[in-house]
């Protein structure tokens, strides 16, 4: 029985040797390890790998559809004076169409594809070839009027409806938007006009807006010249922008901001170069008594990798809609140039919500007029229904490693008695700045520390600890008053 045994072994051997002599045989096993371990990858990544999900949101990898079409295969003409809308909705239904055997990717090959406002649908891949350019027709009687948001109460310009995106989705799951740098252009220079000359009747639209959705991916496309907001998921969760270049005017296109978070979970904007006329980023949760009842807040959200211009406004921001509460915020290896203001949190009495948990990491500024700019009185409301005694609350806001030169003011916290700034902390901080005042570093009412050695000179409303963390100097009251309005 030993010998019997011996033999078998060594046949079975020789006989996998032979077997994996082949060429053709060992790609073939590769092959299977490989997709097999993409595949249980893939499987952990579509409950979003929960262990992790605290510190770091994951998305799940987009789906190769079962289906490919053309935008010509529906009587789409890319010359740019003709009207694709009704090309555009016929391919977005073939693929509604597919939804449960998976959808469907519609392919936008070199060309102008002018277009009126269009919805997408579940289970979509819109791919934007190199050299193809969605533009959005500018008449505005082709764009539809839509409801205010749940959450404002108000169109944001104008009571009343506002009017919908060029790109639009609701109650979607599985919505892929990219391609190879093409461009959706919003056509937004006649909106600026009218909205200046006060010709509006409605607040504009933005270019692309997803509501109520999840499992999005934007990435390898440009987004430009977008009526109002640029890109707006709202009440969205599990979102991924990557490698997309956001562009408008930095002067004259007014409420042009780059990204808009809006009551959303579970985020990640990356690898993105965005240069606007309003804030490059601004997350957001509702306006005053409409974001409160609402009550949903934008969390868990992720920035890394960005370069940012905003001539008139912030590279990122928080606010000032925030009343569903803003919190888990991390922004890392951010750099802001030319610039009105390089990070912003802005809030007023009225809205409620909270801003918490929110930290800054890797900051570069680059001739930036204020460095860091904290508000509590950016009065601005849907109406006069909302509550001043409904205070935000703000605390845990941590910086470290800010960077930077030619900034005017490098920190102005303005908190009030009504809204303290609690718990704020910097950490490695070390900015050129170009005006020479005592007051360069401005605080009130904020608690809070610097660790270690910072430049400039932290104002004294901040306790002072060394590297270790001990303890240096108390402040003597969190309450000083140091504002100058004149840099």
């Amino acid at each position: 029985m030993v010998e019997i045994g011996r033999f078998s072994f060594h046949n079975l051997r020789r006989s996998l040797q032979a077997f994996f002599s082949t060429p053709s045989t060992l790609f073939l096993v590769l092959w299977v390890v490989g997709f097999g371990t993409v595949f249980l990858w893939q499987s952990s990544s579509v409950d979003g790998l929960r262990f992790f999900r605290r510190v770091l949101p994951v998305m799940a990898a987009p789906r190769l559809r079962p289906v490919s079409y053309n935008i010509t295969d529906f009587g789409g003409v890319g010359d740019g004076v003709t009207l694709n809308t009704r090309a555009f909705e016929r391919a977005v239904a073939a693929i509604a169409r597919r939804g449960r055997r998976g959808g469907g990717q519609l392919n936008i090959p070199p060309g102008v594809w002018l277009t009126a406002p269009f919805n997408l649908t579940s289970h979509m891949t819109l791919f934007l070839a190199e050299g193809a350019e969605i533009r959005g027709i500018e008449d505005e009687r082709y764009w539809p009027l839509m409801p205010p948001l749940p959450s404002y109460g108000f169109g944001r310009e104008h009571k009343g409806p506002r009017y919908g995106s060029l790109i639009h989705g609701q109650n979607l799951k599985d919505l892929v938007i990219t391609g190879h740098n093409g461009t959706i252009n919003g056509q937004g220079q006649a909106w600026w006009t009218k909205f200046r000359k006060r010709l509006l009747n409605n607040t504009r639209g933005p270019l692309v807006q997803i509501m109520w959705s999840k499992d999005i991916v934007i990435s390898n496309i440009t987004l430009r010249d977008s009526p109002f907001w640029t890109l707006h998921p709202f009440d969205c969760k599990n979102i991924t922008v990557t490698n997309v270049t956001i562009l408008a005017p930095v002067t004259g296109a007014p409420n042009t901001d780059g990204i808009d978070p809006d009551s959303c979970e579970d985020v990640v904007i990356e690898n993105c170069y965005i240069c606007t006329g309003d804030d490059g980023i601004a997350i957001k949760s509702g306006w005053d008594q409409y974001g409160i009842a609402y009550g949903r807040p934008s969390t868990n959200i992720l920035i890394r990798n960005l370069t940012v211009r905003s001539v008139m406004s912030a590279g990122v921001s928080v606010g000032s809609e925030m009343s569903g509460g803003v919190s888990n915020v991390t922004v890392e290896n951010l750099n802001v140039w030319e610039s009105r203001r390089g990070i912003r949190i802005k809030t007023a009495p009225g809205r409620g919500g909270y801003i918490c948990n929110i930290s800054y990491h890797n900051v570069t500024l680059d001739n930036v007029r204020v460095g860091i700019m904290l508000k509590t009185e950016y009065n601005e409301h849907p109406d006069e229904d909302f509550d001043p005694k409904v205070v935000p609350l703000i605390e845990n806001i941590t910086f470290s490693g800010i960077h930077g030169q030619g900034v005017r003011v490098p920190v102005r916290i303005l908190g009030s008695g009504d809204i303290p700034v609690k718990g704020v902390s910097f950490r490695d901080m070390a900015v050129g700045i170009t005006y020479k005042k005592k007051h360069i570093f401005q605080c009130s009412y904020v608690q809070g520390r610097v660790i270690g050695s910072i430049f400039p000179a932290p104002c004294e409303n901040l306790d002072l600890y060394d590297e270790q963390g001990q303890l240096v100097k108390r402040s003597v009251s969190h309450n000083s008053t140091d504002i100058d309005y004149d840099i």
